[in-house]
């Protein structure tokens, strides 16, 4: 079985996938335009492809900037720029920083 996902993406709208570990699984992960309180959020999931199984979390319509990825409540994992009409993506380890 492989997953797929369809993504409106154009202009000043893009998205991102958030790649994780699979200890991470089924937890939430926030994020959030650089400076603003506003969180969104969105699940790990496992995804199939050709190739076996990766986890990631998909936001599969953001603004156009830079956000900051939450590791928990209080405490920035790192950040990420978004490209309208693009997809960006970020690896998150759930011990140490972004690669």
């Amino acid at each position: 079985m492989t997953d797929s996902l369809v993504l409106d993406i154009g202009g000043d709208i893009g998205a991102l996938v958030i790649h994780t570990e699979p200890e991470l699984a089924e937890t939430e992960i926030e994020l959030s335009p650089v400076g603003a309180t506003t969180r969104s959020h969105n699940v790990v999931h496992p995804r199939h492809h050709g190739s076996g199984v990766t986890h990631s979390a998909v936001f599969p319509q953001l603004t156009a900037g830079t956000y900051t990825v939450w590791r928990d409540a209080v405490t920035p994992h790192g950040t990420v720029t978004v490209t309208g009409g693009q997809v960006a993506e970020y690896q998150m380890r759930s011990h140490g920083t972004a690669s």
